[in-house]
């Protein structure tokens, strides 16, 4: 991992529980696996802990490690560095996507709720308007009753999500997902629909799929002009699920809102319209774990380890079919 997610990630705190299950040696911790000290080290290690900036694990690195049996990733997912053939080998590999699924689905509970009464949007009016408080009425309906979000995706992340609106009595949802039963959709309180159905329903519009070229802009100019007048998209996924020119463009005519925390390309060009407009809020890529939160993530990788140690099974273990869908 890169020095800046170790000393992030692995405290005083986390260290003790490593040397209370595993023989560490030296180094404990790199962040290229190439130099002599690294290959030196990567042919004793059984199991590899890894989160943001890890180099890819592939044929040539299983070569110099031939007794590594396990890859623990202290964040969420790992297309970026586990090559297929690390699964082909049989290697153990497990993430903790879950813990970075819980600020992402408390992220975007906070902007559906906020979307309702259209909150960020009448925040950025307020500093054109100031003492008249006339603008509010230029923002359509303004409640959070009788609402419907559709949740593009029901990944740890729209799993949580709709359970968090279910909690909350947030009103109806709706889940596009082909590749999930319906059956699991109907057991969370939801109802599974199709993507052209759902979208004229949206009040609400939130992207939970991952980044595949099949997902890729899935959401461009037809699937907007779509949406109601007034409806809000929201995006913790990934930012090329949506078409950002049809995007500009739909916004610029004050139609739909958006809020955005990842874009395509990220971050924005400094000149895209989209930073100027009342009814679009970005942030800088900050639903996900940052700061304490990711130690979540480092807790649920030492869990595993402790697993492995003691002959467990793991709690989240990577397949070759989620390794394939993955964000």
């Amino acid at each position: 991992m890169s020095d800046d997610t170790r000393r992030l990630q692995f405290g005083p705190e986390e260290l003790a529980r490593l040397r209370a299950v595993a023989d560490l040696g030296e180094p404990v911790w790199t962040d290229e696996l190439a130099s002599a000290t690294a290959l030196a080290r990567l042919a004793v290690v059984d199991v590899l802990i890894t989160s943001w900036g890890c180099p890819r694990l592939d044929e040539r690195v299983l070569a110099a490690a031939p007794r590594l049996r396990a890859v623990l990733h202290a964040a969420g997912s790992v297309r970026a560095h586990v090559d297929p053939v690390v699964l082909d080998r049989g290697l153990l590999v497990t993430t903790a996507a879950d813990a970075n699924a819980e600020p992402v689905a408390q992220y975007t509970l906070a902007a559906v709720l906020w979307a309702f009464k259209k909150v960020p949007f009448l925040a950025a009016d307020a500093r054109r308007y100031r003492d008249d408080w006339g603008y509010r009425s230029g923002r359509g309906e303004l409640s959070g009753r009788g609402r419907t979000v559709v949740l593009v995706g029901f990944s740890r992340v729209g799993r949580r999500v709709a359970h968090l609106l279910r909690v909350v009595n947030a009103g109806r949802v709706l889940v596009v997902d082909p590749v999930v039963d319906p059956g699991e959709v109907r057991a969370a309180g939801a109802e599974p629909a199709q993507l052209e159905n759902a979208l004229p329903q949206a009040d609400v519009l939130s992207l939970h799929a991952p980044a595949l070229p099949e997902t890729r802009r899935m959401i461009g100019a037809a699937e907007l002009a779509a949406l109601p007048a007034g409806a809000t998209i929201v995006n913790t996924a990934r930012g090329a699920l949506v078409d950002t020119a049809a995007l500009e463009r739909e916004c610029a005519t004050g139609r739909v809102h958006a809020v955005l925390d990842v874009t395509d390309p990220e971050p924005l060009p400094a000149g895209s319209p989209l930073y100027d407009l009342p009814n679009v809020l970005i942030t800088p890529h900050v639903a996900g774990s940052l700061g304490s939160e990711t130690r979540r993530m480092s807790a649920m990788a030492l869990d595993e380890l402790e697993r492995y140690a003691a002959g467990h099974p793991p709690h989240a273990a990577v397949t070759p079919r989620a390794l394939a869908v993955q964000a």
